[in-house]
């Protein structure tokens, strides 16, 4: 699922003939905004079943997930004339995210349900799933909650109770949360490097004006400089 993600948009070398506006907005193609839309339609079905509606909770879990969807797109449209703005943008989804893990952890935290840890096998049973849409997700938190591994914490020599619906579904999200930022994390290093070698769109503007000057032939350069002189 963490797949390279840039090995057709942003691996590619300058060309020889290199356009000033380069191919942008191709983020719908990005597995970050694929996982990260994915954490955005399950965040908006968990906020409407296990949220108050008129909390600021609900709408701060919405506003956090959609932002991490909406500014990896923006970035990626600006991309063509700012690679600056896109690396910006970018690690604004990244800490978005961050936010919205941070409101799923204290889900769970204040109602005494279990976090998994990395090593549980049903994160990567989520992970080997692919899922692509929300009722994908949905799909295997029913199967996981027939299956009933213990969730929550009983006393000593009891058996623990069948883990409810939410808290799944909080640490699926989560689950998909770490992969959405670390394709972030990867993305926001190659721009780093991108923006480091090649510069942005000045720097793009600066190549091409100088090969067009040097590649103009000779005698007109002559001639120009011949009618400045006169003038």
């Amino acid at each position: 699922m963490c797949e390279d993600i840039f090995a057709e948009t942003k691996g590619e070398t300058m060309s020889e003939k290199e356009p000033l506006i380069p191919k942008h907005g191709g983020y719908r193609k990005l597995k970050s905004f694929q996982v990260s839309q994915l954490v955005y339609d399950v965040t908006v079905r968990f906020c409407d079943r296990y949220i108050d509606k008129r909390s600021r909770t609900h709408d701060q879990m919405v506003q956090a997930a959609r932002s991490g969807v909406q500014n990896i797109a923006e970035g990626s449209q600006a991309s063509g004339t700012s690679k600056k703005f896109e690396l910006k943008l970018t690690n604004v989804a990244r800490a978005s995210l961050e936010e919205l893990q941070l409101d799923y952890e204290d889900f769970l935290r204040h109602r005494g349900m279990q976090m998994w840890g990395r090593d549980d096998p049903r994160r990567q049973s989520l992970i080997d799933r692919r899922c692509a849409t929300v009722d994908d997700v949905a799909q295997w938190v029913r199967e996981e909650h027939e299956r009933g591994l213990g969730g929550r914490g009983g006393l000593r020599g009891q058996k623990k109770p069948k883990p409810v619906y939410s808290e799944i579904t909080a640490n699926a999200a989560l689950v998909l949360l770490a992969v959405a930022c670390s394709l972030l994390n990867r993305q926001i290093a190659a721009l780093a490097k991108l923006f480091e070698t090649e510069g942005g769109f000045t720097e793009r503007l600066y190549r091409l004006r100088s090969e067009r000057r040097s590649s103009r032939p000779s005698s007109t350069r002559y001639t120009k400089s011949t009618q400045s002189t006169d003038d």
